[in-house]
């Protein structure tokens, strides 16, 4: 796949797919599986504490349904990246 944006794509659909599934359904993430991603892939995020993982599957599952789908998911990474960026912004006016 050659072009950043659609590797960087095809990587967050790998890595959604990487822990979706391993409590049976492969198009959703449980809650267990959304806490073992946090803990791998974002460590600090809270996937150790219980508490943390239950206020972010919260905010995640828009639905209600008791799993987040993949456009969920997508919106938490688009989130992170808002995120991630207002701190590029602000570590470049203060510092």
């Amino acid at each position: 796949m050659s072009g950043g944006l659609l590797s960087a794509i095809a990587s967050l659909k790998k890595t959604f797919d990487k822990y979706a599934g391993t409590d049976g359904d492969k198009t959703t993430l449980s809650k267990k599986e959304l806490a073992a991603m946090l803990k791998t892939e974002i460590p600090g995020a809270g996937g150790d504490k219980q508490a943390e993982v239950d206020e972010f599957f919260k905010m995640l599952d828009n639905d209600g349904n008791g799993v987040v789908n993949f456009n969920e998911y997508i919106v938490f990474v688009a989130t992170l990246a808002m995120m991630l960026q207002d701190i590029m912004e602000w570590n470049l006016k203060w510092n």
